[in-house]
Formats: C-alpha cells, structure tokens, sequence
C-alpha cells in the first residue's frame, strides 16, 4: 500500500484551505473549476445563515452521540477523516503523518491515536520496512464506525438544505 508523505497531506491540507477562503470570499465560480465535479447550490437553494448554524450544531450532536465516549473534535477529527480517506485510497498513514495533518506535536498525536486505539477505532503497527515507524490504519469497527457516520451525515445535509429552499 502507498502512503501519504507529510508533503502529500500538507498540500491537500493547503488547497483544502484555499477552496474554502475561495468559498468564504464569495468565489463561487472559482471553488467550482478547483474541484472537479462540485457544484454550489444555487441562490434560491442556498440554505440561510440560521439553516446553516442549527444543521451545524446538528451535525456536531450527531456526531457526538455517534461515536459515544470518543472525543470525536478538533485534532482527533482530523486524525479520523485522514484515516478514513487513506483507507478509501489504499494508503496508510504514519503516526507522525497524522499527527502533522492534524496540526499537532507528534507527542500529542501520539496520545490521541492510542485514545482512539483503546476505543477500538484504529490499530497500530510497527512499519516492516521502517521499523522506527508505527503506522496507523482504521480498524473494521473505526470504518464501519465513520461510513455509518457519513451516512446520518449526509441524510442531515439532504434535510438541511431540503428544508431551507
């Protein structure tokens, strides 16, 4: 299985960032041409500032509830969307891979990944051609866990802007 380079998850990270100041500014037409097959709701099916708040905040319960006892925010999130679409690519990540995606010192992701190992979530696994390096992957409860997530998650962007045109 190929991996993701720190370089690799930095730059999707960066353009990531650049489509959504794109989007935050207005540029509509440009966050379209960035990613391929996007297209923005258009005026009249865009959700208004109050939708959008209560389908966050949904979204956010949801998840909470979801994945129980997990501390499923913040640096973690990133950890499990990282994992979730290496897995989808066939790649695995390192453990510093994750913990540089997520923006955190590489002791700090090491805590969160072995919070979410005790969880069930993720296993680790010594590299057999680096064995400095542990690599991470989703375990089948992690994955099962996440794509029944996306499923709840995409049936509340559905109502959300359904309810909003």
């Amino acid at each position: 299985m190929q991996q993701f380079s720190n370089q690799e998850i930095a730059e999707i990270r960066s353009r990531i960032d650049q489509i959504h100041d794109m989007l935050a500014k207005g540029g509509d037409e440009q966050a379209q041409a960035a990613v391929p097959g996007f297209v923005l709701p258009t005026a009249e099916a865009q959700p208004r500032l109050v939708d959008q708040l209560a389908l966050s905040i949904q979204v956010r319960r949801m998840r909470r509830t979801h994945f129980g006892t997990a501390q499923m925010f913040g640096p973690t999130w990133d950890m499990m969307l990282d994992l979730m679409l290496a897995n989808a690519n066939g790649r695995t990540l390192s453990a510093s891979d994750l913990a540089t995606g997520a923006g955190v010192p590489l002791s700090s992701g090491l805590r969160m990944i072995a919070a979410l190992e005790a969880q069930g979530l993720v296993k680790r696994s010594i590299d057999e051609r680096d064995r400095r390096r542990s690599l991470v992957r989703l375990t089948e409860a992690g994955t099962e866990k996440m794509a029944s997530y996306f499923e709840k998650f995409g049936t509340a962007m559905r109502n959300g802007y359904t309810r909003a045109a």
